[in-house]
């Protein structure tokens, strides 16, 4: 038997201070969400010898508790099975903040809530506490076993203190994963604005964003539109998605789409099932490329828009006010992006017609000296030269140029 301060102890304490210490471990490692619900599940587990362990986590924008751990392979359910606070048993605890402990035929009480994707009526015994932090609900902890089980009452007892010991920790594991993301995010951002003070051409600069902010966002397909000479429809300019289909569907009208009336307000506009929404032009490819909810934003330089950025989610998904902002701000890079490289297209094409009227001024100049002809007679032989041969002037001048300078 172990002692403290000469107080014999019984197994039961011993076992007891040693799951508390290596909760006192948990929480003094890494900030790594995942591994630490890992690790809460394994000591859960470790101490009840149960069939199965959930463990929920409060999403505030969703206001839906999230299943985020489990020691059965739930993977694909894990971030998915969503309940609301006061929705089944979970549900119920989260909301009265006290725990419940059900020896037998849990699936019976009127709390219960079945979900096909989870076998819990399967299990006889259910025990569920909160996770609460700072008085707010946090999570909860559930422990099931297959045949009727007694909790005991230092059970449920020592359960509820590793709750409200990992609620912090908890919290300080999501602010640690958000900031790891908007690092990301803001290096995506920076990759963006290097594309776009770089000299590559438009469409290279373009096919750089949309695959970094498809990455950013976790996005299914982003896709960037601009209008067309006239104005009025969207011709698709990049996206990366792999789909011959999509790449090639129709030009947008401006007067009768989501992405016109993008154009139109020059303000995002987010559709929560573009499968379903009317006033959406591609449902059927929609649902052949599995695409669900869309977030469009307008491209706006000097106030004018030029031109949209839609991303797409394969499951329903409702984009969050960073999300929107984030692609708001890619968005704004793009356009500037347009907006330059059409300036720059501009510069060059004024450098060029400069270039080619020295070579035509000097090709005249070589015709008459040699053949003793006025300027406008050097300048109708050229000309009619280029017509005859459906080659440019500066062509016709620089070869012009280099016979005469092959005959020194």
């Amino acid at each position: 038997m172990a002692n403290i301060k000469g107080k014999k102890l019984n197994i039961t304490q011993v076992q007891e201070i040693k799951i508390l210490r290596r909760i006192v471990e948990i929480t003094n490692s890494e900030l790594d969400l995942k591994w630490i619900l890992g690790e809460i599940v394994n000591v859960v587990n470790d101490m009840t010898k149960a069939d199965s362990v959930f463990i929920y986590l409060f999403d505030e924008e969703k206001r839906h508790l999230v299943l985020m751990a489990s020691k059965t392979p739930h993977q694909k359910e894990l971030g998915k099975v969503n309940l609301k606070i006061g929705e089944g048993i979970t549900g119920w605890v989260a909301k009265e903040n006290k725990p419940v402990a059900i020896k037998k035929s849990a699936y019976r009480d009127p709390r219960f809530k079945n979900f096909d994707v989870l076998p819990e009526d399967k299990y006889e015994a259910f025990l569920s506490v909160p996770i609460v932090h700072k008085g707010d609900p946090a999570g909860v902890i559930n422990v099931q076993h297959k045949k009727p089980h007694e909790y005991a009452v230092n059970t449920v007892s020592l359960i509820s203190i590793i709750a409200k010991q990992i609620g912090g920790v908890i919290e300080n594991a999501r602010l640690y994963d958000e900031r790891k993301k908007k690092a990301l995010q803001f290096d995506s951002l920076i990759k963006v604005s290097q594309s776009i003070t770089s000299q590559g051409y438009l469409d290279e600069i373009l096919n750089l964003i949309v695959v970094v902010t498809a990455q950013m966002l976790s996005s299914k397909i982003c896709s960037i539109m601009l209008l067309d000479q006239k104005g009025d429809k969207l011709v698709i300019k990049a996206t990366q998605s792999l789909s011959e289909e999509y790449k090639k569907k129709p030009n947008l009208k401006v007067n009768a789409s989501i992405s016109g009336e993008v154009i139109k307000t020059k303000k995002p506009v987010v559709t929560y099932d573009v499968r379903n929404e009317k006033k959406y032009h591609f449902r059927d490819l929609a649902v052949k490329e599995n695409l669900t909810s869309m977030l469009s934003v307008p491209m706006v330089v000097r106030d004018k828009a030029i031109g949209i950025i839609n991303i797409y989610t394969k499951e329903h998904h409702s984009f969050t006010q960073e999300e929107i902002d984030i692609l708001q701000m890619v968005a704004n890079q793009a356009a500037m992006a347009v907006e330059n490289t059409k300036l720059m297209e501009e510069v060059l094409k004024i450098k060029e017609a400069l270039e080619t009227r020295k070579m035509v001024e000097r090709a005249k100049g070589i015709l008459m000296k040699e053949s003793k002809m006025n300027e406008d007679e050097a300048y109708r032989i050229i000309h009619r030269k280029s017509m005859d041969t459906c080659k440019p002037m500066r062509e016709i001048a620089e070869a012009i140029i280099l016979a005469w300078d092959m005959k020194k």
